[in-house]
């Protein structure tokens, strides 16, 4: 059972030590990692994902529950641990959602295989604004269907206990939906971001510059206030994308009709 995760700080691209020189992340907790393009994001989730041991570029070691993982790996496979998803994500094996739902839950010995797969499908199409159907062929899925049965699948259907997400707000689903729903099971979630309503609504955020970990903030009292604010600016923005594709037009009518944030309306 995973209690705490540790990255203990290694060195930038330039060589010198990282300014942080330990973050601990706890199950239940979303990390946003921001920063910069080139400023070392992916090379942090890497770290995590392949279970460093001073042994990569960055000379970063993770630690699980104060163990170094060869200590942890004693008790159980680390390749277990982690489930990633990716902006960039689409099937390639030619069978059916249902049938991928019930070989993955029958590898992990659940007996109710098919209310379970039917339970991840069901919570899919709540992250989707494109429905998909068990019998849908994985092939056929779009980038946002894909996404989401995927975020459904390691949410109720996967044990493993840390989730990496890249770029959750270009996937095509109801980001905030999806992250609230891994973090609710339990699980560390480290989320890349340039979301700034992603980064304020994390637990934490781990600021990146030139490759290394530059600070560790988390959301204060303003900018919670100021989360709020822009929550309800993206749900406007949402109810206008789904109206865009849906096929209707935002002509000065409709958008007198959306429910503006903190009460403003735009005129005609």
């Amino acid at each position: 059972m995973i209690r705490k995760i540790a990255v203990l700080g290694g060195i930038t691209k330039s060589g010198v030590r990282e300014t942080l020189r330990m973050v601990e992340i706890y199950p239940g907790e979303i990390v946003a990692v921001v920063g910069p393009t080139g400023s070392g994001k992916s090379q942090l989730i890497s770290d995590i994902e392949y279970w460093a041991d001073g042994d990569t570029p960055s000379r970063r070691q993770i630690q699980i529950n104060d163990q170094v993982p060869a200590e942890f790996a004693v008790e159980t496979s680390l390749r277990r641990l982690v489930a990633e998803i990716s902006q960039n994500m689409n099937f390639v094996i030619d069978m059916s959602v249902r049938d991928f739902l019930l070989l993955h839950a029958e590898s992990r010995h659940i007996e109710n295989a098919l209310e379970v797969a039917k339970a991840v499908v069901d919570c899919a199409n709540q992250l989707t604004g494109e429905p998909l159907m068990m019998d849908d062929s994985l092939t056929a899925l779009s980038g946002g269907q894909s996404r989401a049965l995927m975020v459904a699948d390691v949410a109720l259907l996967s044990n493993a206990p840390i989730v990496l997400v890249d770029e959750i707000e270009n996937a095509g689903i109801n980001r905030l939906s999806a992250l609230r729903l891994l973090a609710g099971r339990g699980k560390v979630v480290l989320v890349v971001t340039h979301d700034p309503l992603l980064a304020l609504l994390a637990d934490k955020r781990i600021v990146m510059q030139n490759g290394g970990m530059a600070k560790l903030l988390t959301a204060s009292p303003s900018e919670k206030a100021l989360a709020g604010r822009l929550q309800k600016i993206d749900a406007v923005l949402c109810e206008l994308r789904e109206r865009i594709r849906l096929g209707g037009e935002l002509t000065p009518e409709a958008i007198k009709e959306v429910t503006w944030p903190d009460a403003q309306r735009v005129s005609a």
